[in-house]
This record gives structure tokens, sequence and C-alpha cells, in this order.
């Protein structure tokens, strides 16, 4: 038992960094998985790039967006950073 002794600190340390950086992390990266399978034509969204547009046409790996008339991006999937919730009046 006395040989635990000096890794108790190190043991603890881990355990700290688990439940401060790690877990957040999975959560985080969780939340976002599941905001980019919940994507759907006609969505408002911002880009990783700040460019601003709607979903006109979506597959599994890639986007396309119209960003103005008769101007259509196509993006991957992966470089959507939000969706642009409708403001109620």
């Amino acid at each position: 038992m006395e040989s635990l002794g000096p890794f108790v600190p190190l043991i603890l340390l881990f355990v700290l960094f688990y439940f401060l950086l790690i877990r957040p992390q999975q959560k985080q990266q969780k939340k976002r998985q599941e905001m980019l399978k919940s994507l759907k034509k006609g969505d408002r969204i911002v880009t990783i790039g700040g460019i601003h547009g709607v979903i006109k046409e979506i597959d599994d790996t890639a986007i396309s967006l119209r960003v103005a008339d008769n101007l259509n991006l196509k993006f991957a999937r992966a470089a959507v950073d939000r969706i642009i919730e409708e403001e109620s009046e």
C-alpha cells in the first residue's frame, strides 16, 4: 500500500484533467455532431468562414448553399459552424 503513495497525486491530477478538459470537449463534440445531422433544406446557416446562406441541397458529405440570387456555393458538411435560429416577433 505504501508503494501507491507517490502515484495518488498523479491519479488525482488525471481525474481532474478528465472532468475539466476531456469530458466537456466530448460533450461539445457530440452536440456539434447532432447539429450537423439535423441540417435540412431551407435552414439558414453560417459557415466556419463566416458566409451566411440558406441550404438548397444537402447530402451525406456536402451542402449547396444559396448565398445570393443566382449564386450557389458548395461546402463540405463539416464547414457549417451554426444554424441561425429564426427570430420570433
